[in-house]
């Protein structure tokens, strides 16, 4: 019944390890000295329990804690408070794993469509999901559109907005989602194609609910959310609404200082993978390697497995490498990434011009090619 969380402490001994495993254990629920818990059921039941701890390297362990799901309730927000909420803001601590347990797995269905469903609905049976980036900030509406149109009528599966583009006045929202879902409708029509269009969900809180509900009447395939702004309960919300029923893209804004401290925050899988799926999101988008923001190939590999993890929570998730993509890495990216993941193409198609439509069809033949090379 219970669900557990795995920290790397990092401290001189095993003893004082041991220390701040208790600690933690008693900070991510009760929230007060060991002394004063109320015997009974909230010291057998709702205090955290150190199930096992171990040296994994010199002034490195790692301890697993289990928790209580009565401790979560049914809040995905009050979740991630218990996987890591007082302590994330501790020194020297970092969240490494995480296994749900049947019941956290029950309350929390994570992603509603999936790595099946997204292919489903693109069409695409096999082989890499091309995603090009509407940008840059600052276009109309009818321009942004015009791009889309080129991109789908090129074979994009995906067309997804930057996450830049939010509701300004060069490109209000509404009047964006408009034009850009009859654009791609247009060019699927004349070519047969299911490019399927990813706004960037913007507005003022108030707004938001409103602006889904637009979006789905426009007629949209799915939706872009950045947790790190808005929160990764309105992913949840989205994944499990009825009405909707459109898949989420998450983006990795705002997220970085999470995972780019070695002894602080969440391993890469965790943030970028495993929270994903329990927030419900369909494709994770991440920094790729060998672009701008410094991910190794180790890190975007742990991101890869923890999205497309089997024994994972909720169902298997679509990775989505950006940044550094390109017709000339294609094979590079299929070999490291496999068959099963998004690639977004952004400065490298754009700069095409009137031929991004023709770059992203030479971009599908690549990797088709290093698929059927393996």
């Amino acid at each position: 019944m219970r669900f557990a969380v795995s920290y790397r402490i990092f401290a001189p001994s095993m003893a004082e390890a041991r220390d701040r495993a208790r600690a933690i254990a008693l900070e991510q629920t009760v929230e007060v000295p060991a002394e004063i818990v109320p015997k009974g059921y909230i010291a057998d039941e709702i205090v955290g329990q150190i199930d096992e701890i171990g040296t994994e390297a010199p002034g490195q362990f790692r301890a697993r804690i289990s928790y209580s799901p009565d401790s979560v309730g049914t809040e995905i927000t009050q979740l991630f408070n218990v996987i890591f909420g007082n302590s994330s803001i501790q020194r020297g601590l970092r969240v490494v794993g995480f296994d749900p347990g049947a019941e956290i797995a029950r309350r929390f269905g994570g992603p509603r469509f999936g790595i099946a469903g997204i292919r489903e609905r693109t069409g695409r049976e096999r082989g890499g999901l091309i995603a090009p980036v509407l940008k840059p900030m600052g276009l109309t509406a009818d321009a942004l559109a015009r791009i889309a149109y080129l991109c789908a009528k090129g074979g994009a599966d995906i067309i997804k907005e930057d996450h830049g583009l939010a509701d300004q006045p060069m490109a209000p929202f509404r009047e964006r989602v408009e034009k850009i879902t009859a654009a791609v409708a247009r060019a699927n029509a004349e070519t047969g194609g299911r490019a399927q269009y990813f706004p960037n969900l913007a507005g003022r809180t108030e707004s938001l609910d409103g602006n889904l509900r637009f979006a789905r009447d426009a007629g949209v395939n799915g939706i872009l959310v950045i947790p790190g702004l808005l929160g990764f309960g309105l992913v949840d919300r989205i994944a499990r609404d009825d009405s909707l029923a459109l898949p989420v893209m998450t983006h990795p804004a705002f997220l970085g200082p999470f995972v780019l401290s070695p002894d602080t925050g969440f391993d890469h899988g965790m943030i970028f993978g495993t929270l994903q799926r329990l927030a419900g999101a369909d494709i994770s988008v991440f920094p790729n390697v060998g672009g701008r923001f410094g991910f190794s190939a180790d890190d975007c590999g742990q991101i890869a497995a923890a999205c497309r993890a089997t024994d994972g929570p909720g169902r298997a998730i679509l990775p989505s490498p950006g940044g550094g993509m390109s017709v000339a890495r294609a094979a590079d990216m299929a070999a490291m990434y496999g068959q099963d993941v998004v690639y977004l193409l952004g400065g490298s198609l754009l700069a095409q011009g009137e031929a991004v439509g023709e770059a992203v069809t030479t971009m599908r033949r690549a990797l088709d090619a290093a698929d059927a090379a393996r």
